[in-house]
């Protein structure tokens, strides 16, 4: 899968949770629910944020070394957002309340 399509099973608390399962990784899904949790929006929002941020904030080493990671996966898609929840989950930084506010009323607009 690419990442537009990780990124599109996104929908709800449920799909969000069986993409992380997926990674293989129980600390991530655990970790995401309570930043979620904390943060007051969804699974599914988080995980999205989660993504935007690291793509926004990585630095150029971290960059090209997801690239070149990504560019050998057999599933870049599944790569990428794992590299994007292992790094966020280390920082403590909640998301930016714009991009919380933003990302949650677009969340209630296509329920």
């Amino acid at each position: 899968m690419i990442l537009g399509d990780v990124l599109a099973q996104l929908r709800d608390e449920d799909e969000a949770a069986e993409l992380i399962l997926g990674l293989g990784e129980l600390s991530l899904l655990v970790t995401a629910r309570q930043r979620a949790e904390a943060e007051g929006v969804s699974l599914a929002t988080y995980v999205r944020c989660a993504v935007q941020r690291y793509a926004v904030e990585a630095t150029d080493e971290e960059w090209v070394t997801a690239m070149g990671a990504v560019s050998h996966a057999a599933d870049p898609g599944m790569l990428f957002l794992k590299r994007a929840l292992e790094k966020i989950a280390v920082r403590a930084a909640p998301l930016v309340p714009e991009e919380q506010a933003r990302l949650a009323a677009n969340e209630q607009s296509s329920s």
